[in-house]
């Protein structure tokens, strides 16, 4: 097999943007496609896999629960794909498929036996139990890094709003009445405030992919571990 299809076992595919080129790169924004497109696929993968576990495992008693556990390590396989499609094609690790199950025997318990013994199918499911938390973590973070860095960096762009359609001068930062009944207003008018939070914007974007990179980079970790071929 050529070189280029063992990349996987020193990391990412394409050289990363530098420092101050990453907010405008298309790694960086894959990279973000990745961190967002990963909560829906957790739920459905979370959900998914809790739901046969159990019943698997309630059912086990009565035999009825080996075909459920058989096709908990299917779902696990087929989450397992679509994890490793993402990340090939957003993260630019390529990871080996694992190996097809084999069935020993004829007939439906043979299968069920062959999947129950399939060690990719577990390790898929076992992705999708515990990197689920994870999802949730990184989609609100990179939400959250992403919209306030460019709602900040471009607020020069939209600051004219507020005077023009409310009562305030400027955005109001801060509205309150102290003990001694003085009103006290806090609002970003003047040209050194608003490039103040344009600057702050700036510091949000620069960082925003870095983060991003390293929030992802234990999707990446966990990858390796349970979803690459053996």
């Amino acid at each position: 097999m050529s070189t280029a299809a063992y990349r996987a076992s020193t990391g990412d595919h394409s050289t990363r943007p530098g420092f101050w080129r990453a907010p405008f790169s298309r790694a960086a924004f894959r990279e973000l496609g990745f961190a967002l497109s990963g909560l829906p696929v957790a739920v459905l993968g979370f959900s998914l896999v809790v739901a046969l576990f159990s019943t698997g495992i309630g059912l086990f008693v009565t035999m009825l629960g080996l075909p459920v556990l058989a096709l908990l390590t299917i779902a696990g396989r087929g989450f397992g794909a679509v994890e490793r499609f993402r990340i090939r094609t957003l993260l630019d690790l390529d990871l080996p498929d694992p190996r097809e199950v084999t069935t020993g025997r004829e007939g439906a318990w043979g299968a069920v036996t062959a999947r129950l013994g399939d060690a990719a199918g577990w390790k898929g499911a076992l992705y999708q139990f515990v990197m689920f938390p994870w999802a949730i973590i990184s989609f609100v973070v990179s939400l959250v890094f992403f919209t306030v860095g460019w709602a900040l960096l471009l607020f020069p762009a939209y600051q004219w709003v507020w005077p023009r359609y409310t009562d305030w001068n400027g955005y109001r930062v801060a509205d309150w009445t102290d003990s001694h009944g003085v009103h006290h207003v806090y609002e970003l008018v003047s040209p050194f405030q608003i490039a103040g939070v344009s600057l702050l914007g700036v510091v949000f974007v620069l960082l925003t992919p870095q983060l991003i990179h390293a929030l992802n980079g234990a999707n990446r970790l966990a990858a390796r571990a349970l979803l690459a071929g053996r």
